[in-house]
């Protein structure tokens, strides 16, 4: 499995676009509101590239995962962190959470930083067990319920 950082010269967006799609499909009627993924488009995506660092994971020519990085002032913030339904369980995710630590320790940033939604236990549990403290309950605009927890993990520099 090779990652590789990509930019606006990535040419696979449709495929990218598919995996992202097809990693937060489950999703789909468990959440409220609907995913920011379903919003996207590959000129979008071209966007995030430009504004973030972005990696991929490509297994057998085909793309695995991928990861959006966002440095902020105390920490890198990590988004649409996303493994290809059939290639989950094969540490596809571990490796990206991996360069996200690389990346921000690079940037001398001293902590991960993600969100999650409060209905997914399981990705709670799985951030967990990868280091991840929950730090924040907080709401999406328009709501009074909580609906994403933040979670932090804290880097050894």
């Amino acid at each position: 499995m090779t990652p590789f950082r990509i930019d606006e010269s990535f040419a696979r967006w449709s495929e990218l676009l598919d995996l992202i799609l097809a990693s937060f499909a489950y999703m789909e009627g468990r959440i409220d509101p609907p995913s920011s993924a379903t919003r996207l488009t590959m000129e979008s995506l071209v966007e995030k590239a430009k504004a973030e660092i972005a990696y991929v994971v490509e297994n057998a020519g085909q793309l695995a995962g991928c990861i959006f990085l966002r440095p902020e002032k105390d920490c890198l913030y990590v988004g649409k962190l996303a493994v290809l339904p059939s290639a989950q369980g094969r540490g596809i995710g571990r490796q990206l959470l991996d360069i996200a630590e690389e990346t921000a320790l690079n940037l001398s940033l001293p902590a991960l930083r993600l969100e999650t939604r409060i209905e997914l236990v399981d990705n709670h549990s799985t951030f967990a067990a990868w280091g991840f403290e929950k730090t924040a309950e907080k709401s999406h605009p328009g709501f009074t319920r909580v609906t994403f927890i933040e979670m932090k993990k804290a880097l050894a520099g």
